[in-house]
C-alpha cells in the first residue's frame, strides 16, 4: 500500500484527507487548488460549477447501498427504467445496483478526488440537478458543459472514470476524477482490504459479494478509463 494512503481513507472511514467546502460538502485537501483553478476557468466561459456529490463516508454508501438492495429506493436499468430488485436473486441485485452505486469500501467518492459536478446557472431557477445522463446530452441542460469538460477539464487534471459504458458502470459524464490523486488510491487499493472489511459490515447481500468479489471488483472496480484524459 502506498504509505502515505491509509487504509481507512481507500475505505472511506476517515476524513483526516479532506477539506470542507461546507458543513456537508468535502474534497481532498490536496485537490482543492486545482478544483479552484478549473471552476475560475469555467466561470470564465460562462458556467457556474458546483459540486452535487464530493466525499462520501463508507457509512454513507452503505445507507445507499442497503436502501437499494432491500427495495426501499429505486433501482433503475441502463435505460433509465425501475427494476423490481425484490424480484432478483441476491447476486442479480448487487448487479442491478452497482450499475449506478459503487459498493461500500470500493467507490470512489471515499477518497475525496472523486466529484459529480454540474452547473447551477444552466438549470431554470429553483431546479436541482438530477445526475442523469439526458441531462449532459445533446438536448439536456448540461450539453454545453460537458463539451466544455471535455475540452479543458484536462488541463488541470482531471478526466473521466465513466466516460463510457464497458459493461460495468453506467457511463457518468458528471463524474471528474483528479489524475494525480485517483490514480494513487487506485494503486494503493487492495481487494483483500475490502472483502476485510464488508465482513465485518453491514453491507446486504456482503456474502454473495464476498463469494463473487473478484468478478465484480474486474467489472465494476477496475475497469474504468484508464488513461488520464478523456480522448
Amino acid at each position: 500500500m502506498n504509505d502515505t494512503i491509509s487504509s481507512d481513507e481507500i475505505l472511506g472511514k476517515t476524513e483526516q484527507h479532506l477539506h470542507f467546502i461546507d458543513e456537508h460538502l468535502a474534497i481532498h485537501k490536496a485537490m482543492v487548488s486545482a478544483f479552484k483553478s478549473l471552476k475560475k476557468a469555467a466561470l470564465s466561459d460562462g458556467f457556474t460549477i458546483s459540486v452535487a456529490s464530493g466525499f462520501r463516508s463508507f457509512e454513507r454508501q452503505e445507507m445507499i447501498w442497503n436502501s437499494k438492495f432491500l427495495g426501499t429506493k429505486p433501482v433503475k436499468d441502463n435505460q433509465g427504467n425501475n427494476i423490481d430488485i425484490t424480484q432478483l436473486c441476491d447476486i442479480d441485485k448487487a448487479h442491478a445496483i452497482l450499475l449506478y452505486s459503487a459498493l461500500p469500501g470500493a467507490s470512489r467518492h471515499h477518497w475525496g478526488c472523486d466529484i459529480d459536478i454540474y452547473a447551477q446557472n444552466l438549470l431554470p431557477e429553483g431546479q436541482q440537478p438530477q445526475l442523469e445522463p439526458w441531462e449532459y446530452e445533446d438536448t439536456g441542460p448540461f450539453a454545453t458543459l460537458s463539451t466544455w469538460l471535455e475540452q479543458n477539464a484536462h488541463s488541470f487534471d482531471f478526466y473521466f472514470p465513466y466516460n463510457q459504458y464497458r459493461e460495468g458502470v453506467a457511463a457518468e459524464p458528471w463524474h471528474i476524477s483528479f489524475a494525480p490523486l485517483s490514480h494513487a488510491y487506485e494503486q494503493a487499493f487492495q481487494l483483500d482490504l475490502l472483502v476485510s472489511c464488508l465482513a465485518h459490515s453491514s453491507v446486504a447481500g456482503k456474502q454473495v459479494i464476498i463469494d463473487n468479489i473478484e468478478k465484480i471488483a474486474q467489472r465494476y472496480i477496475y475497469n474504468v478509463n484508464q488513461g488520464k484524459f478523456n480522448l
